[in-house]
């Protein structure tokens, strides 16, 4: 899976450690979940980071849902739930890997 490489134009704000937005583990970096976006720092600025095409997560028997026990981050217009350093984002009935 690729991921587009939009930057953020307008991103005064530094992420990190105590910026108090939700920091997300995604592969070999981490995203911060701002207002309904996530930002990855990439070379001196800030990207959108968003998943290009649509990855199914396979074999996923967990429902995600309130309680089940992952933590979830807000993104556009619904809510990921962090699970095994991924991104699931429920879509037509199954999970979307992110």
């Amino acid at each position: 899976m690729t991921t587009l490489h939009h930057e953020h134009p307008t991103h005064e704000h530094a992420h990190g450690t105590d910026c108090g937005h939700q920091a997300v583990p995604h592969g070999d970096h981490v995203d911060y979940a701002h207002d309904g976006h996530l930002h990855r720092e990439h070379s001196g600025h800030w990207d959108e980071c968003e998943p290009a095409g649509h990855t199914a997560h396979e074999g996923h028997a967990h429902a995600h849902g309130a309680g089940c026990g992952h933590d979830t981050v807000r993104h556009g217009d619904h809510v990921d739930y962090l699970h095994d350093g991924h991104r699931h984002a429920a879509h037509d009935g199954h999970y979307d890997d992110h």
